[in-house]
């Protein structure tokens, strides 16, 4: 009886990991590539060129934190490709908040300057490290994480990959304390007051 239990959750597996594999990642697509369709121009090399990254490496380091993206929202020819792209630019001490991709792992390389990164497990272990220029580090998918420049003397960059055309970003501040979660229940979970839930909220709702 035990055996062929096995057998058939094993015949079960077979059949259901192709499916499973297929919706870990962004559908596959049945053509050479996908075509928006809202476009009328012709298809040529320029559907496939973006050229919103230019600002990165033309203008000078910005005050805050400040990302760039190419995601499926600004560069279309994406569309079934399951990639996309972000130039991260950190002026001295500056961050980026705690935040998930829901839809991607991350892989990052910094390009400029040190970083100090972290992710959380689902067992709430931290798993941080210290990078240099040219140093890469993954971010599992839907994990919480950060990137921080210590330095506050000088400015760090980095380029971060996707294994999704649309990964999605999740700011933890945010989410938690600028969508209009209660005051009452953000102060229990968080074990404080009120006063302070709205002290907190007023920072991050400010533009």
């Amino acid at each position: 009886m035990a055996l062929n239990y096995v057998s058939n959750f094993q015949a079960l597996l077979l059949i259901l990991f192709p499916f499973i594999a297929s919706v870990a990642s962004d559908p596959d697509i049945v053509s050479d590539f996908i075509t928006p369709p809202n476009f009328f121009g012709s298809i040529n090399g320029s559907f496939f060129t973006y050229t919103g990254l230019r600002s990165t490496v033309s203008e000078p380091t910005p005050q805050t934190f400040k990302v760039t993206k190419a995601t499926l929202a600004e560069f279309p020819a994406l569309d079934g490709q399951s990639i996309s792209f972000a130039v991260l630019e950190f002026p001295p001490g500056g961050i980026n908040p705690p935040h998930t991709h829901p839809r991607a792992s991350e892989l990052l390389l910094v390009t400029l300057g040190t970083l100090e990164v972290a992710f959380i497990d689902t067992k709430n272990v931290p798993f941080t490290q210290i990078l240099r220029t040219g140093d890469m580090f993954v971010f599992p998918k839907g994990l919480v994480h950060f990137q921080y420049n210590r330095n506050h003397q000088q400015p760090a960059a980095a380029v971060s990959a996707f294994g999704s055309a649309n990964a999605g970003t999740v700011s933890v501040p945010t989410s938690v304390f600028g969508t209009g979660i209660d005051d009452v229940i953000l102060a229990k979970a968080f074990k404080t007051d009120v006063a302070t839930v709205m002290k907190i909220k007023a920072g991050i709702t400010k533009p």
